[in-house]
């Protein structure tokens, strides 16, 4: 899918209508918001819709779009979540994966986010719009890829009996630091290491090899680790 261009409002589409009165507050959230799905849709490009709502200027919303999926233009209305959110201050402000769909029939996944003033009042919306086709084109093409021949009466296993129990007593572990076994310190392995050695876990065939790989360092490191 071609990836098109971002398009954003500019001072000329902005002055050919008189604009709603807005507060410094308004005026910089919004231009930040601006910022923010700016640097959404470049790091979601080209699968994801990214478009600034102006709740304040409801009959001419769209302030900016890009990767635009949906065929709107800047300057466009805004759509029946954002009037929701304009009549009912205390509509939810987040809004995520719900079920969507482009004019052309293509289904989506949408988040909206709506942005509060200091006084509560919904001044703005940031939507996501995630197109789904190659998505789904792409979960078809894995699931046929990994399917699994179940008629045979086979199974096979090429990890060393036991590893799973030491991969489990790593995640445990980590858990009980608030971590992930890959950001554990040196002292932290060194820890690691004595309790796997103590409950015999390092007596599995390979047993440095499958905690070098759970922990992403070198069997060296382990060794290291283990004296």
């Amino acid at each position: 899918m071609p990836k098109e261009a971002a398009h954003r409002s500019s001072p000329p589409t902005r002055a050919r209508r008189r604009a709603p009165a807005r507060s410094a507050e308004q005026i910089a959230l919004l231009s930040q918001i601006e910022q923010v799905a700016q640097g959404l849709a470049a790091t979601f490009a080209p699968f994801c819709e990214v478009v600034v709502h102006d709740l304040l200027d409801p009959k001419h919303a769209i302030l900016a779009i890009h990767n635009n999926l949906s065929g709107r233009r800047i300057g466009d209305p805004t759509t029946e979540l954002g009037l929701a959110r304009i009549a009912d201050p205390d509509y939810p402000q987040v809004i995520a994966n719900y079920a969507n769909q482009f004019s052309d029939g293509r289904q989506a996944k949408s988040t909206s986010v709506g942005i509060k003033d200091s006084s509560g009042e919904y001044i703005a919306a940031l939507c996501l719009n995630v197109d789904l086709t190659l998505f789904r084109s792409l979960q078809s093409v894995v699931g046929q890829f990994t399917a699994i021949d179940g008629d045979t009466g086979l199974t096979e296993s090429l990890d060393p009996a036991g590893a799973e129990a030491i991969r489990q007593r790593i995640d445990q572990f980590a858990a009980r630091l608030s971590t992930a076994p890959r950001a554990l310190k040196a002292a932290e392995r060194r820890a690691l290491l004595r309790e796997l050695k103590d409950s015999g876990c390092m007596e599995v065939r390979r047993a440095m090899d499958v905690v070098a790989r759970h922990l992403g360092v070198s069997r060296a490191t382990v060794y290291g680790d283990a004296k």
